[in-house]
């Protein structure tokens, strides 16, 4: 899930769906069928594996990445699928990965600390050692009056919460009924809230450049959380050409709380680290990664129905549950529907987005390059065939509904397509919204675009963009769940006689993400 603007979350209650819909016909025997073969002969495990031990972190345009999107083609192709490529969706800049990081304190007393390079830092070019200097405020002045003091030593930017209260909530949750009847609108933020939000952001650059500018061997930040977890992630960090950067690394809080403390206390800290990091510049343009089971339906076979995720992951673990999970989902889903010989009447069309983490540009250009610009409204044909798009990104949870977008005629629909799921725990239907991911770009140009409410279990807690990420913490149940729940929404909209209901066009307005920075 994208996270650039993680702080800019609005909630409300949830909007009663009151509706009243023709009779959806349920093919009884094919659901049957799709819950027999998603239960009891998944893959799950084996994709996870592919797409994470294997292929690594994903950021974007980095080799983990590629080695996803080349595994993600081969296995649609050995599905049997149609047209499976990565297909480019413009330039994105330079890929990135860490190649060798370490840190440790050397004097007063020898100890290794936990740490991982910021994506698209620089290299130390091998191990260095120096002692530590601490930055205790980030502000211009501040850092202006002693820079003479920064060049050659290791920056410690002192956070603004120096304290560790004890933490008595539960690591992983999962939607009580209750909970699940008040749903609100979830990661939504406004163009207003993303001025109020931006000189915020544009601060920390300028004082980052002034930081990288001081001579300082390398710059370390506290991770958000806590217990040796670190969040390892940039608000603006991707290049678009190879400009000069510092090393740069995330650090588990608790061993730079002992770095502060120390300095503090007046005892000297030298520290040894080897950040070794590298720019990959051979392919600059991003690629989307899609693949189709075609349909069958002489009047029907030009309208498509599509689902996804997003591919790119951040880097200090394998995302997977941010958005492993949603990808090896939507690809056990194509796999259930194409073993079972399925003829559908629409074009089915899974796609796994890049770019997302960075503002949701692999799906965001696949809709200009496809269906016209939010910005002007000025609709291309393929527009008019896309019956629905649905996404999966909110960790490794099961589905337990799903998020109408205000969309009052598919919720009763999504209603009707719930019941056979109410033993897996599935029913809620909320006219509600959620953000922050890749819906939001078919939303934004009019075409129906869904996320599913998920169980939350360790996604914010220990998972989202951490070095925890990894597969261990994939729920395979709540997997299977998931994908056979995928399997069967988009089969009952490829099957329909008619296209899933629209809700009025969007006014022409520019993409919240497009062209965030100036």
């Amino acid at each position: 899930m994208n996270k650039l603007f993680a702080l800019l979350l609005t909630t409300g209650l949830s909007a009663p769906v009151m509706l009243y819909a023709q009779q959806e016909a349920i093919d009884t025997a094919m659901v049957n069928r799709i819950r027999e073969e998603g239960l009891n002969h998944s893959q799950i495990p084996v994709i996870a594996h592919h797409l994470t031990d294997e292929a690594g972190p994903r950021l974007t345009n980095s080799p983990g990445f590629h080695r996803a999107a080349t595994y993600v083609v081969q296995a649609l192709q050995g599905w049997g699928l149609s047209g499976a490529q990565a297909e480019p969706w413009g330039e994105f800049g330079y890929g990135w990965s860490a190649e060798k990081t370490s840190l440790s304190m050397r004097t007063p007393y020898y100890s290794p600390l936990i740490a991982y390079a910021t994506p698209w830092s620089g290299s130390t070019h091998g191990p260095v050692s120096a002692s530590v200097y601490l930055v205790e405020k980030m502000d211009s002045a501040w850092i202006t009056s002693h820079l003479a003091e920064m060049k050659g030593k290791i920056l410690v930017i002192q956070p603004q919460d120096t304290t560790l209260p004890a933490n008595f909530k539960p690591d992983a949750t999962r939607y009580t009924d209750s909970a699940l009847a008040a749903i609100g609108d979830t990661y939504m933020f406004t163009k207003e809230m993303l001025k109020m939000y931006l000189p915020y952001i544009l601060k920390n650059m300028m004082l980052g450049k002034m930081l990288s500018a001081s001579g300082a061997v390398a710059i370390l930040h506290a991770s958000a959380h806590r217990d040796g977890t670190v969040l390892a992630q940039t608000m603006s960090g991707w290049r678009v050409k190879d400009q000069p950067a510092a090393p740069d690394l995330q650090v588990a809080r608790e061993d730079l709380l002992r770095l502060m403390r120390l300095v503090h206390g007046g005892v000297p800290v030298t520290l040894e680290l080897q950040s070794d990091t590298k720019l990959y510049g051979q392919h600059l343009q991003g690629s989307n990664v899609v693949g189709e089971i075609p349909g069958t339906d002489p009047t029907l076979k030009s309208e498509v129905v599509m689902l996804g995720g997003h591919l790119d992951s951040w880097t200090a673990g394998t995302g997977a549950t941010d958005n492993g999970a949603g990808c090896i989902v939507a690809l056990e889903a194509m796999r259930i529907l194409k073993t079972l010989g399925i003829q559908p009447k629409r074009t089915i069309r899974i796609a796994l987005w890049d770019g997302e983490e960075e503002g949701l540009y692999g799906s965001f250009h696949y809709i200009r390059n496809h269906f016209g610009d939010p910005a002007d409204m000025k609709l291309k044909p393929e527009q008019s065939r896309i019956s629905a798009y649905y996404n999966l990104d909110n960790g490794s949870g099961k589905i337990r509904g799903i998020f109408a977008q205000g969309n009052e005629q598919a919720a009763a629909i999504f209603k009707q397509w719930f019941v056979p799921f109410h033993d897996l725990g599935a029913a809620t239907v909320t006219l509600r919204n959620t953000g922050s991911t890749d819906h939001l770009s078919f939303d934004a140009i009019g075409i129906p675009g869904f996320q599913f409410i998920q169980d939350q279990l360790d996604y914010e807690t220990r998972t989202h963009h951490t070095n925890e990420d990894n597969y261990d913490h994939l729920q395979m149940d709540d997997l299977r769940q998931a994908a056979t729940i995928l399997a069967s929404f988009v089969y009952f909209t490829a099957m329909r006689p008619q296209m899933m209901p629209r809700k009025p066009l969007p006014k022409p307005e520019k993409f919240i993400f497009d062209d965030i920075f100036p």
